[in-house]
């Protein structure tokens, strides 16, 4: 088992139980905005060819492109931050990092959007799958690297160790002699 070293047991237990209540009150919000039945006189067609409803939102002019894909980009983009938050490890490879989020927010967009299927007035899109991916990993490079260099130094500065430490061996792993090995 591993220790977090040069942040100590109760920083990281504050970090990950704030990480965990935001992003839980963030999910609670994104469920009720995306998956609530709109009152619609028509609905458009599932968009399942991708990059096609980015195109047709560009094609709608600046400011409708702008809060259209905007909105898409900003609905799980808080993501970015939460995940590695929640996670609470301050010394992680960024690229792992990075990786992981990124497919946290995929799999819960796409799972958004197959549930949207059985909600009246909400229309699978693709793009939408796209989109919250890009922003979710936009906000991530934009925020956690830098936050966990900051905790880092900070940490450094206090005297903290920098590097995460094992937990020593408990001992000898005990066998059962009169257990034999299978033929």
């Amino acid at each position: 088992m591993q220790r977090h070293g040069f942040l100590g047991g109760s920083a990281v237990l504050r970090i990950r139980v704030t990480g965990g209540v935001l992003l839980l009150a963030h999910l609670a919000f994104v469920a009720w905005y995306t998956l609530r039945p709109l009152d619609v006189p028509w609905v458009l067609p599932p968009n399942v060819q991708p990059l096609a409803g980015i195109r047709a939102d560009l094609a709608l002019g600046r400011p409708q492109a702008v809060r259209t894909l905007g909105g898409a980009l900003a609905l799980l983009a808080p993501l970015g931050v939460l995940l590695p938050m929640a996670g609470g490890r301050p010394a992680v490879s960024p690229p792992a990092s990075l990786l992981r989020t990124m497919a946290a927010g995929a799999l819960l967009s796409l799972g958004i959007e197959l549930l949207q299927t059985g909600v009246p007035g909400q229309v699978v899109d693709i793009d939408s799958v796209l989109l919250n991916t890009v922003g979710v990993a936009l906000a991530h490079l934009a925020v956690v690297p830098a936050g966990r260099a900051r905790l880092r130094r900070r940490f450094r500065r206090e005297g903290r160790e920098d590097t995460p430490r094992e937990e020593p061996a408990q001992g000898r792993t005990p066998t059962i002699p009169r257990v034999g090995i299978a033929p």
